[in-house]
């Protein structure tokens, strides 16, 4: 039984800062939960000074070889960011037979299989709970703790991002435009906020949550991606007069047929619905499953210590595997392979902002366009006349993404409408029979 874990870290940025601190600051702790000291014996950094200022006795490299063809490493932390040379690292250490840890989404997301194969070759451990929804353990309760589960609903605030926008929005009646400049300005939004505003982000985590938790393997090429730039404060008021709060929600689930749905976009959630109340920069992750029915994983989705917390907990179970001598243990769950389901079999509500020429009959117009193709109505508005147009709100219940699709363009076509200002989905059980 070994009687030190060594640790090679690439990376000292924010997150990889985070984690010298917290081995550091918890060494005594952690020696004893895994039954020996974890020592990082080298850190690969373009600036050793900052490596230095954390921590004055660790060492420097500046090359990966110097890492993964010393047979004293047993764990490579990937905390570097980007898909390259992050991704050729770590298939580097893999190949050598190391262990490997990793917070970086975009390589799991998309060479994920891979990564897994090279893992199960040499049968040792490839963690990623810091992927996906920072310190919130997530990935782990999916692999193990539920599975015993077969999961038909994962639904999550995965982007802190745009769920500080959408609070903002809501609480201080921010515009968009208004509520991106804060989010810059307090470093919670990149210069270019393409990637959360646009849901890339979140696509790229819900890929890797509903991979887990339907067994097959979900690229971001099957998951329909809508970000939230079209979102207005006229949006975010007409929800909260029908008690919905709008959400950017990762959403993936398993239908009765097996097949699947996997898509990001800004939601309409009932006001009691438990993830409607997340606000700010924190996460949640909502899942329906047979036989636990509900569960909620809610925390701090990003951000140095709470990733640097779920990166040392993946360091902490390989170490504990190492001392058993049973890495390699619980590799890719992605089994089967499971069919996405089309846009007829694909169901929800929605909210529909709708600008028309305010005179009678109008209303029937638009009956009249959503019944040709099976929709029904639920709720019907009329809060405000701009001119000679009035704006008219809509909530439907639940009908086919082809369905409503065909019914928009119906709308558009219809001569008395102006413009349709919106679309938006709702998450309402209660809506959809």
């Amino acid at each position: 039984m070994k009687k030190k874990i060594n640790v090679g870290l690439l990376g000292c940025g924010t997150v990889g800062g985070g984690v010298i601190l917290v081995l550091k600051e918890n060494k005594d702790i952690i020696e004893e939960r895994v039954g020996c000291p974890i020592e990082i014996k080298y850190v690969l950094a373009r600036h050793p000074e900052k490596v230095k200022a954390l921590d004055p006795s660790l060492d420097t490299v500046d090359n990966i070889d110097a890492i993964v063809n010393d047979p004293d490493i047993d764990i490579v932390v990937e905390l570097m960011g980007r898909e390259h040379p992050a991704l050729e690292y770590m298939e580097q250490a893999l190949k050598a037979g190391k262990n490997v840890v990793t917070a970086n989404k975009d390589v799991v997301a998309k060479y994920g299989k891979e990564l897994f194969e090279l893992a199960a070759e040499k049968h040792v451990d490839f963690l990623f709970e810091a992927a996906v929804a920072g310190g919130i353990p997530i990935i782990r309760p999916l692999k193990e703790s539920l599975a015993s589960n077969r999961i038909s609903l994962i639904m999550g605030i995965v982007n802190g991002t745009t769920n500080y926008m959408l609070t903002k929005m809501s609480n201080d009646h921010m515009d968009f435009a208004e509520v991106l400049k804060e989010a810059q300005e307090k470093g919670y939004a990149e210069s270019d906020p393409t990637a959360d505003v646009g849901g890339f982000d979140a696509a790229r985590k819900i890929a890797i949550l509903a991979s887990i938790g339907f067994n097959s393997r979900v690229v971001m090429d099957d998951v329909s991606v809508e970000g939230i730039q079209h979102i207005s404060l006229r949006d975010i008021e007409y929800a909260k007069e029908l008690d919905y709060v709008i959400k950017l929600l990762g959403i993936a689930k398993q239908y009765d047929n097996k097949k699947i749905s996997v898509g990001v976009h800004p939601t309409m959630l009932p006001k009691n619905h438990p993830l409607a109340s997340i606000n700010d920069v924190f996460n949640a992750v909502y899942i329906e499953g047979k036989p636990i029915g509900e569960a909620m994983f809610f925390g701090r989705g990003a951000g140095r210590f709470p990733t640097a917390s779920a990166a040392c907990g993946d360091i902490i179970e390989i170490s504990r595997n190492i001392r058993e001598n049973c890495t390699g243990r619980v590799g890719c769950t992605c089994y089967e392979t499971t069919h996405l389901a089309e846009a007829k079999e694909i169901e929800s509500p929605y909210y529909v902002r709708v600008l028309v020429e305010d005179e009678p009959g109008v209303l029937a117009t638009i009956a009249g366009a959503f019944g040709d193709y099976g929709v029904s109505l639920k709720t019907v508005v009329q809060k405000r006349s701009i001119g000679d147009m009035a704006e008219i709100v809509i909530i439907t219940k639940g009908v086919s993404e082809y369905n409503m699709k065909l019914a928009s363009d119906a709308l558009k076509r219809a001569s008395c409408v102006d413009r349709i200002s919106n679309i938006i989905r709702v998450e309402d059980p209660s809506l959809l029979h």
